[in-house]
């Protein structure tokens, strides 16, 4: 009953008539609701859903892609898509749109929402930038997010538009376009561009602005980006911690610190390895690279249990409407770090296990309930998409928090 409590703004009451094919109410009947899908978003960055949509993928690949994806949707509603440009476009003209148009697809026709990630980032950026002017630069990020947004629209409806501006006009560890015209536009500047054009190009999707950076430089950015107008829908927070587990205390200075913007915060990229921690030293997390990077049975057992506190932490804020794990395998994961939910070769974590336990079971809604004599029923459960049955008739419909009483028909 705490826990209820502490969530409560995760569910909703809601009063359903039930009726038949001729509208005659559904009356004393047992009836099942299960909940197929949360409105809250639990991802993953999928990258590897690239290759499980082509049907061409190397036939040997094949099961191993296939239990990665059916592990995934098993517990996940909720995936990011690269878009480096460097690896989208690597050679101008010619975008990889087909193929991750067939990733989007496959992943929306699963009820799995897409983001995209990033439209404009220093990092990864087109190499053929740096031959062109800095008004050539611009014109051609303005043609990529016009090109991007508008072919993706419908299937990927959520951008990260911008990464990583608090570093971006001082960053020089080698020369690239993205970091010239930030210097020149200014932070502020180039957000502001960067949000019109996409904006312009999809004017439904909800567009983040997206940093590592959580000091007070990232929030006097978004505090100036909502004093220059630009309306961001919401704050994207990375939190890699392959140097170790934030905690509870630095995790709820931080959300209480973004918060005070009023704005939904999303945990972008969140990262915590079941192996040993990179020594505190390093500077940069890109600079730290060793031949094997093993996850053991005891760091795995640590892994989830920061898992369960930083998920159950954020799950309980209001304004978080999205967590997204950053590597679901270690195979292939970023600096190699054994920060995957599942093992290389897709045996499920103990992470894996306790996130399944929380969404599916903790945090889902399963009831049963018996019509009254006017087809009524009334429930509560958490937000999101139900599947409603009766004497093998089923029945959909959304949770939210709409007031009145829904109608539904078994068919």
């Amino acid at each position: 009953m705490a826990q209820t409590n502490e969530l409560a703004h995760r569910m909703a009451a809601k009063t359903i008539q039930l009726v038949d094919g001729s509208g005659t109410p559904v009356a004393g009947k047992e009836i099942t609701l299960r909940q197929t899908n949360h409105k809250f978003l639990f991802g993953c960055g999928i990258f590897d859903a690239i290759q499980a949509a082509d049907p061409d993928a190397p036939a040997d690949r094949r099961p191993w892609l296939d239990r990665q994806m059916d592990l995934f949707l098993d517990v996940f509603n909720f995936a990011t898509l690269p878009f480096y440009w460097a690896l989208f476009e690597p050679e101008k003209g010619k975008p990889r749109t087909k193929e991750l148009l067939a990733a989007a697809r496959w992943l929306k026709e699963r009820n799995v929402a897409v983001k995209g990630h990033p439209l404009c980032w220093h990092t990864l950026t087109a190499p053929w930038l740096l031959n062109l002017s800095n008004e050539e630069i611009l014109k051609e990020q303005f043609a990529r997010i016009e090109r991007d947004v508008t072919a993706f629209k419908g299937l990927i409806d959520m951008w990260d538009v911008i990464n990583e501006v608090v570093i971006m006009p001082i960053f020089d560890k080698y020369d690239n376009g993205i970091t010239r015209i930030s210097q020149e536009l200014g932070r502020v500047g180039i957000i502001k561009e960067m949000f019109a054009k996409t904006r312009e190009s999809n004017p439904n999707a909800t567009l983040l602005l997206n940093d590592f950076n959580t000091s007070i430089n990232y929030e006097i950015l978004i505090d100036g980006c909502l004093n220059a107008g630009i309306k961001i829908d919401a704050i994207g927070i990375q939190s890699h911690q392959h140097q170790g587990y934030w905690g509870r205390e630095k995790l709820e200075e931080v959300l209480e610190r973004f918060s005070s913007f009023g704005l939904p915060i999303h945990f972008t990229e969140n990262t915590l390895t079941s192996g040993h921690l990179m020594p505190p030293e390093i500077e940069d997390l890109n600079d730290y690279r060793i031949p094997e990077w093993p996850s053991t049975p005891e760091f795995e057992e640590r892994q989830a249990r920061e898992i369960d506190e930083m998920y159950t932490i954020l799950f309980k804020h209001p304004l978080v409407e999205a967590i997204t794990a950053w590597n679901f395998t270690d195979a292939g994961a970023w600096l190699g770090a054994p920060a995957g939910l599942v093992r290389k070769d897709n045996s499920p974590k103990p992470a894996y296990e306790l996130l399944k336990k929380r969404i599916k079971g903790d945090w889902s809604t399963h009831a049963a309930c018996r019509t009254d004599d006017a087809g009524i029923l009334n429930f509560e459960g958490y937000l999101g998409e139900y599947e409603l049955a009766c004497e093998g008739r089923k029945a959909s419909f959304t949770l939210d928090r709409d007031e009145g009483t829904v109608r539904l028909v078994l068919s």
